[in-house]
């Protein structure tokens, strides 16, 4: 089973929108530990509602709605490891 381009994007944008989640939380006084859950907790909302206003999006049910929701929110703390530890100069 191959996603198609438009259920992709969908997950790309939860990635997206909790990515910049996680730099607004990274700007308050908030612990840094709390971000994966800041950014996982956003992700399972925003895959619930895409389930429900995204035509193609890839969850048909609620359960794999927050488990893609929650993956592409830790997802975005991911990416931004990467990014940090790819920066760092030794």
């Amino acid at each position: 089973m191959i996603m198609d381009f438009a259920e992709v994007a969908s997950v790309v944008g939860i990635t997206v929108i909790c990515a910049l989640i996680g730099m607004v939380a990274k700007a308050l006084p908030i612990n840094d530990k709390w971000i994966p859950a800041i950014v996982g907790v956003a992700g399972a909302i925003l895959g619930v509602v895409g389930m429900n206003v995204i035509p193609d999006f890839p969850a048909t049910d609620i359960i794999n709605a927050l488990a893609v929701g929650i993956v592409s929110g830790l997802a975005s703390t991911g990416a931004h490891q990467i990014v940090k530890q790819a920066a760092k100069t030794e």
